[in-house]
């Protein structure tokens, strides 16, 4: 596989709108096991995915985000919602055995709300920067109703949602044109 820096950041876009090609269970498969290498703060890979894909679920979907983000999930041939398990601790004797991390998130709820988010959000990244490696184009959004999206999609557990992502061929002509970014100096700092 010869993955470009230009395939996966400079030339890539956000996508508005995809083609009619289905995006096949194993290239989601192989998306998961390229994401799952990104680091996480202590190993704790709080992230968890739903891979809407279905016409039924897609419509559930549809109700939970705003109206300009309704056409890209339709259209989209599979709408990832990336959640953060609130329990993530609860699998860290298995992920991180040589410590005892668990006993340090046990309890402390805040603790547990700022790992969640910060590194299900680092993972939602790593899925954006897999799916561009394997050809797919991504549409990350926040523009959903997460309270919605958790009792549609994950009614009983203790994952709350974080990020949406559709995923697929993208549809050229939806395209904005590229938007400026910032420069190096208005950003970083040297220290």
């Amino acid at each position: 596989m010869n993955i470009t820096t230009e395939q996966i950041f400079t030339e890539a876009r956000s996508q508005n709108g995809f083609l009619d090609a289905p995006v096949p269970d194993a290239m989601l498969r192989s998306l998961y096991d390229l994401m799952k290498w990104g680091p996480t703060s202590v190993n704790c890979q709080p992230a968890r995915v739903v891979f809407v894909r279905s016409e039924a679920e897609k419509a559930r979907l549809v109700e939970c985000v705003s109206p300009a983000n309704q056409p890209k999930v339709r259209s989209a041939p599979v709408t990832a919602i990336i959640g953060m398990d609130m329990a993530f601790h609860e699998q860290l004797p298995r992920l991180v055995p040589h410590v005892d991390a668990r006993s340090w998130f046990a309890g402390n709820a805040p603790m547990i709300e700022a790992t969640a988010f910060r590194n299900s959000s680092m993972q939602a990244a790593y899925l954006i920067i897999a799916a561009r490696a394997l050809g797919l184009d991504c549409g990350p959004m926040s523009g959903f109703d997460a309270d919605q999206v958790d009792a549609q999609f994950w009614p009983g557990t203790q994952v709350r949602t974080n990020v949406l992502c559709t995923l697929g061929k993208g549809d050229p002509s939806k395209v904005h044109p590229r938007l400026p970014r910032l420069a190096f100096d208005e950003v970083c700092r040297l220290a």
